[in-house]
């Protein structure tokens, strides 16, 4: 089982930062991939960004050039900076990690974004 707790989320202005962390706990395997996801009100969750173990990141076109997904794999920690944000940031933003021999997801509890205009 993996445990994971998000941190971070608050109310911020448009152009403002926030900076969302993740700790993972339990059966971690070295080799994994962690992930920030992000749900608004009436839409489907949505992939923000990812970071295998070895470092390798991927974003959505929409975060490119605003947010940054770092880990700390001695720690087991996962961090989202966000800068720029825009209202359309606004969503309920979850942690991810898929690790295993056979490869299984699990999920943080979320943690409100709400960028004001």
């Amino acid at each position: 089982q993996v445990q994971l707790v998000e941190s971070g989320g608050g109310l911020v202005q448009a152009g403002g930062s926030l900076r969302l962390s993740c700790a993972a706990s339990g059966s971690i395997y070295r080799i994994n991939v962690m992930a920030w996801y992000r749900q608004a009100p009436g839409k489907q969750r949505e992939l923000v960004a990812s970071i295998n173990s070895g470092g390798r990141t991927n974003y959505v076109d929409s975060v490119k050039g605003r947010f940054t997904i770092s880990r700390d794999n001695a720690k087991n920690l996962m961090y989202l900076q966000m800068n720029s944000l825009k209202p359309e940031d606004t969503a309920v933003y979850y942690c991810n990690l898929v690790n295993g021999v056979v490869p299984q997801g699990y999920w943080g509890q979320g943690t409100q974004v709400t960028v004001s205009s």
